[in-house]
């Protein structure tokens, strides 16, 4: 009944829209009172103080700098150009470009809504320009954001590393392959509506100007290479590899003289900021977790559901379909934090591979992004295009249809995400 009625007032508080941070910090305080802790409410800020000082989180900060850094330093233009001199010359150019962006941009984001806030302005511009419809651009800017948490550096799986005590590395090696599913799941479906609709071409680029965009645009492509090759050799922990490669794109920075002061200080502020709202909810889920462990909650569930739930691929599914409606209504950080800790006494005893049930989970969350009534990705991209939300929800349903097929095979076929991680690292 704790579990219960801490879940009800946490929902119940989003809906009249008190912050999540506020809103998990008083429902955890509402189930201590309820459980008899009422005396020992101390126990909050000692959790979220524990969570907060775990050295394994220590990467986030880092990874967010470097992400900002890069948006700071004007990367994301030459990025931009470089996919276009390679596939803007195909069926659908631009929706291609965008795609193809979006996975180079996310290496040194590794997150969705930093790859639409950074890439949306320049994308739908140039989309714009070339008689895309301002909804379609909006429409293809959030959906290819996807691939975006799926490739190192991903703050969204270093959380779920620490929450299911698994390697970052692993994780890091198991989102690759899926992260080029989930793009070429997009561009083949750019290309069969290119057959429908009468998309512009851009024209071919030479050799000379393929060249010249690499030179500055694929330069981006080295801040993951040493975070992965970093943490792979053993050479560097997480933590460390997000110091280099934050070194390495304020030496880009330099070098093409776009670093200020002035940009250095808004990428370092954002960075507090985001770091700081994940931290706290990151704290105050720990205290949430701990509560539930004391309640049995899931020692309760991990030997109830599987007498319900026969078979570990119709638990995916379950898991699946209830990850996608709460991501409608809340946020894929603080789902993992409320979720996962539940969910992992499942996993162990179906037997599921802790890194491919991440992946799942992660696949599962992201959508929630481009899903009314509260995507986040739906109402950046409508300002950045000044095109109502409606209109974008529109032109998003459709990308379901290849986005939710890649989300099958993924449940199904464990060594999408695990093929990698095997090869490179020896299976676990």
């Amino acid at each position: 009944m704790v579990a219960v009625g801490l879940f009800a007032t946490f929902v119940l508080l989003l809906a009249i829209r008190v912050p999540i941070t506020a809103a998990i910090g008083v429902a955890v305080a509402g189930a201590l009172i309820a459980s008899g802790f009422a005396g020992n409410l101390w126990i909050i800020p000692m959790k979220v103080l524990e969570a907060a000082g775990n050295s394994s989180l220590l990467a986030i900060p880092f990874f967010v700098l470097a992400g900002n850094l890069m948006n700071a330093v004007g990367m994301t233009e030459r990025i931009f150009n470089f996919a276009n001199a390679l596939v803007g010359h195909f069926r659908a150019g631009l929706a291609q470009v965008n795609v193809l962006a979006s996975v180079m941009l996310a290496g040194g984001t590794g997150a969705a809504v930093a790859d639409i806030a950074g890439l949306g302005a320049v994308e739908i511009k140039a989309m714009r320009e070339r008689g895309y419809k301002p909804a379609f651009a909006a429409a293809i800017t959030t959906v290819s954001a996807i691939v975006a948490p799926f490739i190192p550096p991903s703050v969204p799986l270093v959380v779920y590393s620490f929450l299911a005590n698994v390697s970052v590395a692993r994780m890091f090696l198991a989102g690759i392959v899926p992260a080029f599913l989930i793009a070429g799941a997009l561009m083949v479906f750019n290309r069969f509506l290119a057959t429908r609709q009468d998309f512009p071409r851009e024209p071919r680029a030479s050799l000379g100007e393929i060249w010249r965009h690499a030179l500055t645009g694929a330069a981006a492509l080295i801040a993951p290479a040493i975070i992965m090759a970093g943490i792979l050799t053993g050479t560097t922990t997480a933590s460390e590899a997000g110091v280099l490669a934050c070194a390495y794109i304020l030496l880009l920075g330099f070098l093409f003289g776009t670093l200020t002061w002035g940009t250095l200080i808004k990428a370092t502020t954002e960075t507090m900021l985001i770091t700081s709202m994940i931290m706290i909810i990151i704290g105050f889920a720990n205290s949430m977790g701990w509560l539930l462990a004391i309640e049995q909650v899931p020692q309760t569930l991990a030997a109830t559901i599987p007498d319900l739930v026969d078979s570990a691929f119709f638990f995916l599914l379950v898991t699946i379909l209830g990850m996608l409606i709460i991501g409608c209504f809340i946020d894929g950080v603080t789902i993992k934090l409320l979720l996962v800790p539940i969910l992992l006494p499942l996993v162990d005893s179906y037997g599921i591979d802790r890194v491919h049930f991440g992946i799942v989970v992660q696949m599962s969350i992201i959508l929630g992004i481009a899903t009314p009534p509260l995507g986040i990705g739906l109402y950046i991209v409508s300002r950045i295009a000044a095109v109502p939300v409606e209109e974008v929800v529109r032109s998003v349903i459709p990308y379901f249809i290849p986005l939710t097929a890649v989300l099958v095979l993924l449940a199904g076929f464990p060594q999408i995400s695990l093929w990698l991680p095997d090869l490179l690292m020896g299976p676990r």
